[in-house]
């Protein structure tokens, strides 16, 4: 990681918790005895709170902490006014042909699209392979489940103990959906929201994302769906079968059999 990170609480309660998870990422463990803009030995800190498991910048002036939350804020305001199946992505998937399928997202991060495309009735299985992302994923999975109002979509989102290089190889997918960390540009940096820089700031770019792309044609029976920014290269150097453009990124589409042959 580019950025030192160290598990931490302010809870003395919470503190046996917080040190199980340090342990388990094999990430060390912070106590914070004042504010989080006090500490100085660590660039960020995923705190176990009482709310839950989140990411927070230190320093003076750092932006709040966050929390992977499917139930309220932007996330939620997409599930009620997001446009339904209009929606970039839900083209991209093959919404617009059949419903009910089977997606894997390989690169979930905070589980975001994969929430969408749950909430348009897709069964989604998850993989995250970056330790603290995924404990924060499962933290926010887990909360959002206790949750009446989103509880049967979380139902619809099991979290993979693997990555995808490690599925099955048996294991088949309608649609295999991928969105590799890639390096902003300095004009993208300044728009974009604080919480994904975060990430970039921690995780950086996904230096094995080419590799994804063979193993995700592997698993999908129809399509691969690569999420990239305006203007990156294409996955792997391999052409897609079509393209979404939208405004800020675009989806590069590999066909490997049409949706219409599904039976319906």
């Amino acid at each position: 990681m580019l950025n030192s990170i160290a598990v931490s609480t302010t809870d003395r309660f919470l503190e046996p918790d917080a040190r199980l998870l340090a342990q388990s990422l094999n990430l060390p463990f912070f106590f914070v005895k004042d504010a989080i803009k006090f500490v100085s030995d660590y660039g960020y800190l995923l705190l176990k709170t009482s709310e839950g498991i989140a990411v927070a910048k230190t320093g003076k002036g750092a932006p709040k902490p966050v929390y992977v939350d499917f139930t309220s804020g932007a996330v939620d305001h997409r599930r009620r006014f997001g446009g339904g199946k209009g929606q970039d992505i839900a083209k991209a998937i093959g919404l617009n042909k059949r419903a009910n399928l089977s997606v894997l997202d390989a690169t979930a991060g905070l589980g975001r699209d994969a929430f969408v495309l749950a909430c348009l009735g897709c069964s989604v299985s998850l993989c995250e392979r970056v330790g603290f992302v995924r404990a924060m994923l499962k933290d926010g999975l887990y909360r959002a489940s206790l949750h009446y109002e989103v509880a049967d979509i979380i139902e619809k989102m099991p979290l993979l103990d693997n990555d995808i290089q490690g599925i099955e190889g048996g294991t088949l997918f309608d649609v295999v959906y991928l969105d590799p960390m890639y390096p902003h540009t300095e004009k993208s940096s300044a728009a974009a929201k604080k919480e994904m820089a975060f990430f970039r700031d921690l995780v950086g770019k996904d230096e094995d994302a080419d590799a994804l792309l063979p193993r995700a044609m592997q698993l999908a029976e129809y399509r691969v769906v690569v999420k990239r920014p305006k203007g990156a290269p294409f996955l792997n150097n391999t052409e897609p079968t079509y393209q979404l453009e939208g405004k800020s990124g675009r989806f590069d589409i590999y066909v490997q059999k049409s949706l219409d042959l599904l039976s319906t």
